[in-house]
């Protein structure tokens, strides 16, 4: 069989899921979600440039959308973390630095299999790419950094800075793409001592559901907790239920 033609079979590591899940406790009061590029540049196939699949993009966006809604209930900051690219006289987009990239883009190449997409012309500054959905779009009281330049929220960035004044602990990372942005971030804020959780319907690939997949293991059996969002709304409840037992704010 050549090389090119083998499947890997996903190891089977429920029982350290498991029993890392009876572990995990979620704070509102230490937690913020971390919206990593949920613009219409990859969930709006009107004007995508980095195109998610359209069908797998509406479930996202929903599913975002509750999130979201349940995050503003129970008091927990939603900070937006997205990408914006400069158009300079040379190289063009900021992006073309990147030498693969480049090579990418030299080679005509899409990194979205099946659907066109274009990296030197993916969120330039100003750009409806940048812009988000209406039922997904910021709020009063969320916060916004727009300097994200590479696949980590956190390089470049003043994220950091942010939680660090609003004292966070806890991590909830969800946005585009499970396999780059999202993971990088995970890496980034395990790097850091952070708690990361990951709600799988609120993440997805354009690369692929193979590597969607990818990244929803290598979170939850290298860096974090990858928690459904039925389950993360239920330890949310019992914790708000459990701080007003004990006569808490």
């Amino acid at each position: 069989m050549q090389a090119a033609d083998r499947r890997v079979r996903l190891v089977d590591r429920s029982d350290l899921v498991g029993a890392l899940r009876e572990r995990l406790v979620v704070d509102p009061a230490t937690t913020a979600v971390l919206a990593v590029d949920v613009h219409r540049g990859h969930l709006d196939p009107a004007v995508a440039t980095m195109p998610v699949d359209p069908l797998r993009a509406g479930r996202v966006v929903e599913a975002l959308q509750r999130l979201f809604s349940l995050a503003r209930r129970v008091g927990i900051p939603i900070v937006y973390v997205t990408m914006n690219h400069r158009t300079l006289p040379h190289p063009g987009a900021e992006s073309m630095s990147n030498p693969f990239w480049r090579a990418v883009e030299d080679a005509r190449q899409s990194l979205t299999p099946g659907r066109r997409s274009t990296i030197k012309g993916h969120n330039l500054e100003g750009s409806s790419q940048t812009e988000f959905l209406p039922q997904i779009a910021p709020q009063p009281g969320d916060y916004r950094i727009d300097n994200k330049k590479r696949l980590s929220a956190f390089y470049g960035t003043d994220l950091e800075i942010l939680l660090r004044i609003l004292r966070v602990e806890t991590t909830i990372v969800v946005g585009i793409n499970t396999n780059t942005c999202v993971l990088c971030t995970c890496f980034e804020a395990f790097n850091r001592d952070l708690r990361v959780v990951v709600v799988p319907e609120c993440v997805d690939s354009m690369y692929g559901e193979d590597l969607h997949v990818l990244g929803l293991e290598n979170v939850s059996r290298c860096l974090g907790w990858v928690v459904p969002l039925d389950e993360l709304e239920s330890l949310l409840t019992r914790h708000a239920a459990t701080r007003v037992a004990r006569g808490g704010a």
